[in-house]
């Protein structure tokens, strides 16, 4: 066996610029006392071919070409813009040092800011849904991040109708709230409220980008104490789904005036004390005719008598 006490490991030059690697082995006379292993030497003809990995590794991050990577990332990931209004969109890169850069879109775009790894946007009037692109090149290639960008149209005005706006106890009257221009509208939601509760509400399942007209109907049996509360309507825009936030109007409170209906004992009352009343004031006029005409004919005959 060989003992570690004759195994030496010698490094010499080997030529000018490189180096060999040397192994002695110190056994029987007649044996290979050394042979040489260079660094340089293809894995197939080295000895010790598990060398030449390290070298391989070495040379690819001291040399880099073309398998390097880099990232593209915009920020905001989604957006939502109101429709006619101006947004910031930020483009940046891993890459060290770009070669070139820039922002695709048939929108206005104006570079506000940038730097090494960086740039920002200010996108104006913003009117439809569109798609931007942001790139930039590093060691020869180009790489692209898109942004989807949806437009809405917020419910700047809600009106509310009540009809009729006065109703006996027991009775029905009906709730109609609308509103105009407004989208998305498979986003939004009216709720009818009586006070704070909510009465009823519809979420809108139409796939419209263009702005429409919403409008929710209800039928409701008055009660004696809906004369004490105030009806509105709200209207949530809900655009977390695009990356934005909830969008709400709310209508002007109306009033409902709720009168308890006269029983029928009254109603029967009511009537024969109005029939009375009618009744002497129409004998009261005939008696007056009837006695207006006495008096003008006894004055008549005296007339006549004193003539004689």
């Amino acid at each position: 066996m060989w003992s570690p006490a004759h195994r030496r490991l010698e490094f010499r030059a080997a030529a000018p610029g490189r180096h060999s690697l040397t192994w002695a082995h110190h056994l029987a006379p007649g044996s290979p006392q050394l042979f040489t292993v260079s660094l340089w030497m293809p894995l197939k003809m080295s000895p010790f071919g598990c060398w030449g990995l390290p070298a391989a590794l070495l040379a690819l991050f001291c040399c880099p070409g073309s398998g390097e990577t880099f990232e593209v990332h915009m920020y905001p990931e989604q957006l939502v813009v109101e429709s006619g209004e101006s947004t910031l969109i930020n483009c940046s890169t891993s890459c060290a040092l770009p070669d070139t850069s820039g922002l695709e879109t048939t929108l206005t775009k104006t570079l506000v800011a940038s730097g090494t790894q960086w740039k920002q946007y200010l996108v104006s009037n913003v009117s439809q849904d569109t798609i931007i692109y942001c790139y930039f090149t590093c060691f020869r290639k180009q790489k692209l991040k898109s942004l989807n960008v949806s437009v809405f149209y917020p419910p700047k005005e809600v009106l509310l109708k009540l009809k009729p706006t006065r109703v006996a106890v027991g009775g029905s009257f009906t709730i109609e709230c609308w509103v105009p221009n407004v989208a998305p509208l498979e986003t939004l939601t009216l709720t009818l409220l009586r006070g704070k509760e909510a009465m009823h509400n519809k979420t809108f399942r139409t796939m419209a980008l263009a702005p429409q007209e919403a409008t929710v109907t209800h039928n409701a049996t008055a009660h004696k104490e809906d004369g004490r509360h105030n009806f509105s309507c709200r209207a949530d825009l809900d655009l977390r789904s695009l990356g934005g936030d909830i969008i709400h109007g709310v209508s002007e409170p109306q009033t409902l005036k709720v009168y308890e209906p006269m029983p029928d004992n009254q109603m029967v009352v009511i009537i024969t004390v109005v029939s009375v009343l009618l009744f002497l004031f129409v004998t009261s006029i005939l008696l007056c005719f009837v006695f207006g005409q006495h008096w003008r004919q006894r004055q008549m005959g005296a007339y006549r008598v004193q003539g004689a």
